[in-house]
């Protein structure tokens, strides 16, 4: 338990700093290029640690990391100007609109550059995310099956989309608890039309309709001593049936014997396009990942991935169509959140953020790597949206006085500061609320809903 706390401390201190230093980069950067002169730039909040200070800028380092600033002479406008023209305020406002801008430019790049280096190194991706969308299995009494889908149905289209691959479609139930989805299916060389409504399930109420992709259960390998090998399955094999019923979703296998337990099952084997039966009677046996014993017939699942490294131009074109995707993929969301469509509680604050990071980089650096750019988009989107005190919040402000062709008085401007500064407060309580009931164990999910 302690060593995952501390790992989710340290990853979440890591990655929200690469993610502080390149958007207050961007800030200080411009700031420099057009002459304002910077007094502090600092990473994290609150009382000065250490640093050292080159030139007129303070570099540095504060008692709580969760954020960062950048300093600059005459921003903040209740502060008595002196006219110096090295001061924020003394400069062109479309020269102040870049300063604020290169902040969330600097996060969206960063993004890209993370997935684009990770991409050359490692693009690793389930391979059924990118074939058509078939379905291999649909539970029972789910939205899919209550729509009267089927395995071995082919999605022809989902909400308009045409001819979507499984990559698409778990995209859109997510992302649409709650709403009716249209969907045209083919089933034996004949296309029907039925609609499915994503139920919210999980503490992240995210959209789920019941259905699976088809996935093959291809043996990998064989472990000596356990029924399988006794009976004569080999690698390459795959079970396409078990006790009769027919097998098209891989993860269904080890759920139907554990359901089975010690009891002789029917194992439909096809190999070399012949199928033959086998009868294996399940033994308990210990799995280290899970810490305990299952029942077990000693066969290893071949996972279907697609692993390879990408030269550069395709890493990038990659990089950049994934970033592009979950972009609007969030601003869908916002939407959606604003016409409660979808719960809040998708939502992952600083908590969320630790337990995120750390779980990833327990799993390795590719994953807190891919982990990074996705906060780094999400960091760089948020900051664009018109509240007053993040760097939207100033665009929209310095457009509107650009159409008005003059400043807004120091009261209206102080007026939308504590606006917007109660704004984000509330959200911050809401999203450490919200990080601590989803940590919490089910059973408390009744009190704190």
């Amino acid at each position: 338990m302690s060593y995952v706390i501390v790992t989710n401390v340290l990853a979440v201190v890591v990655v929200l700093g690469v993610m502080i230093l390149a958007h207050e980069l961007g800030h200080f950067l411009a700031a420099k290029w057009f002459g304002v002169r910077v007094d502090v730039f600092s990473i994290g909040f609150g009382r000065r640690l250490f640093g050292r200070k080159r030139g007129e800028t303070d570099y540095r380092v504060s008692l709580l990391p969760l954020g960062g600033y950048v300093k600059m002479a005459g921003e903040n406008p209740a502060e008595p100007l002196s006219g110096d023209p090295g001061e924020f305020l003394s400069k062109p406002r479309w020269q102040r609109f870049l300063i604020a801008v290169m902040g969330p430019v600097m996060n969206l790049l960063l993004a890209v550059v993370l997935l684009t280096g990770l991409y050359m190194f490692k693009y690793q991706k389930q391979a059924y995310l990118e074939r058509p969308a078939e379905i291999g299995y649909v539970e029972k009494d789910s939205p899919a099956d209550k729509a009267g889908l089927r395995a071995g149905d082919l999605i022809m289209r989902l909400d308009g989309r045409e001819n979507p691959n499984w990559e698409t479609v778990e995209i859109q139930v997510l992302s649409n608890p709650g709403q009716p989805l249209q969907v045209v299916a083919r089933r034996n060389s004949e296309s029907f039309n039925t609609v499915v409504t994503p139920e919210a399930e999980g503490r992240n109420r995210i959209g789920v309709a019941g259905w699976a992709p088809y996935l093959p259960a291809i043996i990998r390998g064989i472990e000596p001593g356990y029924p399988a090998q006794r009976v004569g399955i080999r690698p390459g094999d795959r079970i396409a049936a078990v006790n009769g019923e027919p097998l098209s979703f891989r993860p269904r296998l080890p759920q139907l014997i554990q359901e089975n337990g010690p009891k002789p099952m029917r194992l439909t084997v096809q190999r070399n396009g012949q199928r033959f039966e086998v009868t294996v009677a399940p033994i308990k046996g210990f799995v280290p990942a899970l810490g305990r014993d299952i029942w077990r017939i000693g066969v290893d699942l071949k996972d279907d991935m697609i692993e390879k490294r990408l030269p550069f131009p395709d890493a990038l074109r990659h990089s950049l169509q994934t970033n592009r995707k979950f972009a609007v993929l969030i601003f869908d969301l916002v939407g959606k959140m604003f016409e409660r469509k979808v719960s809040p509680r998708s939502l992952e604050g600083p908590i969320g953020i630790a337990r995120l990071s750390g779980e990833a980089a327990r799993q390795g650096l590719p994953e807190l790597i891919g982990l990074m750019a996705m906060i780094s988009l999400n960091l760089g989107i948020f900051n664009l949206f018109p509240i007053p005190l993040l760097d939207g919040g100033m665009i929209l402000l310095l457009l509107i006085e650009g159409l008005l062709r003059r400043d807004l008085s120091l009261q209206v401007k102080e007026k939308i500061v504590h606006v917007g500064f109660l704004f984000l407060v509330l959200i911050a309580v809401f999203v450490i609320y919200n990080d601590i009931v989803k940590s919490l164990p089910a059973r408390f999910e009744k009190i704190l809903p």
